[in-house]
């Protein structure tokens, strides 16, 4: 919720790479209370390929997705499209891992897109912006698709049980130097520093820093590493139900019954995939 309200005000791609910036700093000065040290010393090639390769797609490609679906949906919306998440995972293991693909997995991810078609379709009924919806629904499940390799690629790095903050240091910092290299070559960086004028955006943007790629994706990861992937992904997919009453009260949001339902539907599916 502070994302959209940053967002709205700054430019999703503003957010996007200076949160990663702010939580880069606090995951450091973590590493630096925890360890004693501020960078994490035992990176090898095999940490930097992985961390790397979920830090661009996870953080710099996926969430500008996401943000640019805050922007355009709203909180409560784009964060059910994340739900596409273990269907995607789920896809992705079974084509490039090998993974086995059961009758109850396609029977849990038919449970999980019918939800949300269920919510989209009445959402759209009732929205007089269909070109703008169709943009931030694709935006959405690019969003989603991003997370889910970005997981999946994350897992990869956490073998041996590497630490899960040193992890994500290394993440941040790679999706962080390739969103700021790439604002430097487009003459970005000085609208970038205007942009943060705007103080109520620039709080909202500090908050969301704090409460997102520091303490949750952090305790995110230490979650996938000490418990069953599926248990932790059931767990991390239950925003869209907590943003039911938040959307109503702070945004003001009219939620039909169907959409209450089609939220819960969707999650019961992610739960299916996972623990059956």
């Amino acid at each position: 919720m502070f994302f959209t309200v940053a967002s709205r005000r700054l430019g999703h791609n503003v957010v996007n790479r200076v949160r990663l910036a702010v939580a880069l700093i606090l995951l450091l000065l973590a590493h630096l209370i925890s360890t004693g040290t501020i960078v994490p010393m035992d990176v090898i090639g095999y940490h930097w390929l992985w961390f790397g390769l979920s830090g661009i797609v996870g953080f710099a490609l996926g969430d500008m997705l996401l943000f640019k679906a805050f922007v355009m949906l709203g909180t409560r919306l784009a964060m059910l499209l994340m739900a596409l998440v273990p269907v995607f995972s789920t896809l992705i293991a079974w084509i490039f891992l090998y993974e086995l693909l059961e009758m109850t997995d396609i029977l849990a991810m038919s449970v999980v897109i019918a939800g949300i078609v269920w919510v989209v379709t009445g959402h759209r009924n009732t929205s007089p912006n269909g070109k703008h919806d169709t943009i931030g629904i694709l935006c959405g499940i690019g969003g989603a698709a991003g997370q889910a390799i970005g997981l999946i690629l994350s897992k990869k790095g956490l073998a041996d049980g590497y630490s899960a903050l040193s992890g994500n240091i290394i993440r941040v910092f790679t999706a962080t130097s390739v969103l700021w290299v790439i604002a430097l070559i487009r003459g970005r960086v000085p609208y970038t520093v205007r942009m943060l004028q705007d103080r109520p955006g620039s709080r909202a943007l500090l908050a969301g820093s704090i409460c997102g790629p520091f303490l949750g994706v952090w305790l995110s990861l230490v979650a996938v590493q000490n418990t069953y992937v599926g248990i932790a992904s059931t767990l991390m997919a239950l925003p869209p139900v907590f943003l039911i009453p938040l959307s109503h009260w702070i945004f003001k949001e009219r939620i039909s019954l169907a959409a209450i339902i089609g939220t819960l539907v969707a999650i019961a599916g992610v739960a299916l995939i996972f623990l059956l």
